[in-house]
């Protein structure tokens, strides 16, 4: 089945999108790392990269999947909710359903920060929201010295409706953050990076709809493209090989007492969240 390579940049077909779904619904070849009436966790290698795929189902019971797919796509609340977020920024339009755009995040201390520049793209029917995403190379946003340039090959959201105005959300992703990692960073970010993603937003998902009231409330350019103002994509801009070398970075000797993995992740899952750590997982490769 075909599907967005790295670096290619078009308008999402059918096929694309059923692609990600049945990403997102078949389970066969996945190890199933965490199993729980309210979160499931798969990994699976695969052949794109070192690191493997990671999904996760979440059912979260008072959200509903309008709500979600707001909250997956406003950018002015990412700013209030993200706060892995260093900045992002849209680039163009590819057309209403397809945009190319840049975002940074901060690592956990002391590995150096990455960012990504990816066309995102997006298709909403009564029974799902589709979110995906992968990575391609725009001239107006080269790498720069202050991060790593990490590479998304496929990163994405499913979003259901279930009973009693809740939703079932399915989070892909598969990135390459490059330089040279540590096992255990890689094997932290299964067991907690992807679960603190669906936490903080589920958190944000719930405090939406009264902070929506005071912000812009009918501008929803996902929803309704006749309020899109970004630029319409200009294709001398776009670059059908990497803008970046490889790079030797070598952050593999750094100790898992240095990194802040559990501090930050125990700040969001533990308390209130529907998805409370665990203190003895056995997740990893």
């Amino acid at each position: 089945m075909p599907f967005f390579n790295v670096g290619d940049v078009r308008v999402a077909d059918d096929s694309d999108m059923k692609y990600f779904l049945t990403i997102c619904d078949n389970h066969e070849g996945w190890s199933l790392e965490l199993n729980r009436a309210d979160l499931q966790i798969w990994c699976k290698p695969t052949p794109e990269s070192n690191f493997k795929i990671v999904k996760l189902k979440a059912n979260l019971k008072d959200i509903s999947a309008n709500v979600m797919y707001d909250v997956l796509h406003d950018p002015d609340y990412r700013k209030v909710w993200d706060r892995g977020m260093v900045k992002c920024k849209d680039i163009c339009m590819i057309n209403p359903n397809n945009d190319i755009g840049y975002y940074a995040l901060k690592s956990p201390p002391p590995f150096k920060n990455r960012d990504f520049v990816t066309q995102r793209s997006w298709l909403q029917t009564p029974t799902e929201c589709v979110i995906f995403n992968h990575s391609v190379f725009h001239k107006e946003m080269p790498p720069q010295k202050s991060f790593i340039r990490a590479i998304s090959h496929l990163t994405g959201y499913l979003v259901r409706p279930s009973a009693e105005n809740g939703c079932i959300l399915t989070y892909v992703a598969q990135c390459d953050p490059r330089g040279k990692l540590p096992a255990w960073a890689v094997n932290k970010a299964t067991q907690y990076v992807a679960p603190k993603i669906i936490t903080r937003l589920w958190k944000a998902a719930q405090k939406y709809p009264a902070w929506k009231k005071k912000h812009n409330l009918d501008w929803k350019p996902w929803l309704y493209p006749e309020q899109l103002r970004l630029p319409r994509i200009n294709f001398e801009h776009i670059m059908s090989t990497p803008d970046f070398q490889d790079n030797n970075l070598d952050e593999s000797e750094v100790t898992e007492t240095i990194g802040s993995f559990d501090a930050v992740s125990n700040e969001d899952l533990n308390g209130d969240s529907p998805m409370p750590a665990r203190k003895n997982s056995n997740h990893g490769d």
